[in-house]
């Protein structure tokens, strides 16, 4: 009985521990905060770039920053500037919060690059995006508030003065 219920324990943390953290091959960036690795769409917790195609979103997006031409080269930026840092072929590391996916399927995470910096706070820190708390995924909703001040204090990507 106790060797049947320690391997039911030993096999519920494994299978726990498989959300914990996970390492992946980016294939193709998607957006600024969106990108495929290792087959899954990942949409980086805490961050959100402007759009980089046209869409309803972009629209949206345009109220706030301008208008529609600003809001997709802005997009195209963010782009470029995460295709910079994780090229198809980079590996990383994904931690994840509260929820795993959101509503479209997406994976949900902090993603970590080769160098050990978190991509959604280095996007902050250079004005590439702009902070998005989104409850209850918020572990580290505080360090990427700061980081999105650095980048407004500094006039950086959005916050250019």
């Amino acid at each position: 009985m106790l060797k049947k219920a320690f391997s039911l324990l030993l096999l519920l943390l494994f299978a726990l521990s498989a959300w914990a953290d996970q390492i992946c091959t980016v294939q193709k960036v998607i957006d600024g905060d969106t990108f495929i690795c290792s087959g899954y769409k990942v949409r980086l917790i805490g961050v959100d770039t402007p759009e980089s195609t046209l869409n309803p979103r972009a629209e949206k997006q345009a109220r706030s920053l301008g208008d529609l031409k600003t809001v997709l080269e802005l997009g195209q930026k963010a782009k470029a500037f995460t295709q910079s840092l994780i090229p198809p072929g980079t590996r990383v590391r994904l931690e994840f919060d509260v929820q795993q996916k959101d509503r479209y399927g997406r994976l949900l995470a902090y993603v970590y690059l080769p160098d050990g910096r978190m991509l959604n706070e280095v996007l902050l820190e250079e004005g590439y995006a702009a902070l998005l708390t989104v409850p209850p995924n918020v572990k580290y909703a505080e360090r990427l508030r700061k980081a999105q001040k650095r980048a407004v204090e500094e006039g950086k990507g959005l916050w250019k003065k």
